[in-house]
């Protein structure tokens, strides 16, 4: 991040973590097809994209590659005029050390924001809060940029922060949200009453019973509570949370953030129903990762690709049923229009 740019707001809304595109001959990084997508999913109505996410397989590249992602991200938005959506990178590592090194990376790349899972190799040692408090307050003091919380226990031997802990750990200035993909919506209410977390007006909770009646002196900056699943993306706006960080956002744009537009309209009934499609849709990307999610891009938007081996190509039956499995909800999401 430059240092005389100020730092883009979080705000509510539906967010992306990116998948990470590649030659289908070479595994090369796809510069081309990352840029296409970035602004793709920007004139959606995206307000902000995460790079080396779970989805962009941070684990099969190495760190100048990471950069360049981030970087090849950022200048896509700038240039198609989007410097308002800001980009939050993936930047943990096993150590309290080489994560705050790769936060520093992620600032010279054009992030400005992190997003760190607990480390996990050593799941012995680190499978206790007093080993992770001491980790994310260690980076938290080192980063230059803001931390959130990434919870997503399949994806770390099974660590799961409980709200206690992350509403504790996030009294740290530096810590400025988290992200729920747990899928635990009461744990998710609980940090963001606890927090302030901001939201998008609620057609169904009148300013004054709101969460910051329930605490004197909110934080600085404003606190973000994501739902990480396009799953339950209107479950998270019924629970107080701020917005949703979901991979299915790379596929269905448009109808995640039909939902939130129906809901910040007071359409519930119309949000409830579009919700079961989008669900739907979802679990079908959900049970097929990341080829999948990539297939179904390919499938649609003519380009995706496939992911860095080892991670396996799919056939064509799986990838013809994967089409018709989202069939329902990329009908709604090709009759919607873009924001920009």
């Amino acid at each position: 991040m430059s240092p005389s740019k100020p730092r883009t707001p979080l705000r509510p809304g539906v967010y992306a973590p990116t998948m990470t595109f590649f030659d289908p001959v070479t595994e090369d990084l796809d510069l081309s097809s990352i840029r296409k997508h970035a602004v793709r999913l920007a004139k959606a109505g995206l307000v902000g994209l995460v790079t080396m996410g779970s989805n962009g397989e941070a684990v099969h590249l190495s760190r100048a590659e990471r950069t360049l992602v981030t970087q090849t991200t950022r200048a896509a938005l700038d240039e198609a005029g989007f410097h308002d959506v800001p980009v939050i990178v993936g930047a943990s590592e096993q150590s309290i050390r080489g994560t705050i090194e790769l936060c520093q990376e992620s600032a010279e790349a054009g992030g400005e924001y992190v997003l760190l899972v607990p480390p996990s190799y050593y799941r012995a040692a680190m499978g206790n809060e007093e080993a992770l408090y001491e980790y994310f307050t260690g980076v938290a003091d080192g980063s230059p940029l803001p931390l959130i919380l990434y919870n997503y226990p399949g994806a770390v031997a099974g660590i799961d922060m409980d709200s206690d802990f992350l509403i504790r750990i996030s009294q740290h200035p530096n810590i400025i949200g988290t992200k729920f993909t747990c899928g635990n919506t009461g744990k998710l209410t609980r940090v963001a009453r606890a927090m302030h977390a901001i939201t998008p007006p609620s057609p169904i909770v009148s300013p004054s019973s709101s969460s910051s009646s329930y605490q004197s002196s909110p934080p600085a900056p404003p606190y973000i509570a994501f739902g990480g699943m396009a799953d339950f993306a209107l479950q998270t706006l019924i629970s107080g949370g701020s917005a949703i960080l979901a991979g299915g956002a790379n596929v269905m744009p448009r109808l995640c953030v039909q939902i939130f537009n129906l809901w910040g309209n007071g359409r519930i009934a119309e949000a409830i129903e579009l919700q079961k499609v989008l669900s739907a849709g979802d679990w079908v990307l959900t049970k097929a990762a990341i080829p999948g999610t990539k297939s179904a891009i390919q499938s649609y938007f003519g380009y995706g690709g496939y992911p860095r081996r080892p991670l396996g190509r799919l056939s064509e039956a799986n990838v013809r049923a994967i089409v018709e499995g989202i069939s329902e909800a990329m009908e709604v999401e090709m009759g919607l229009k873009d924001v920009v």
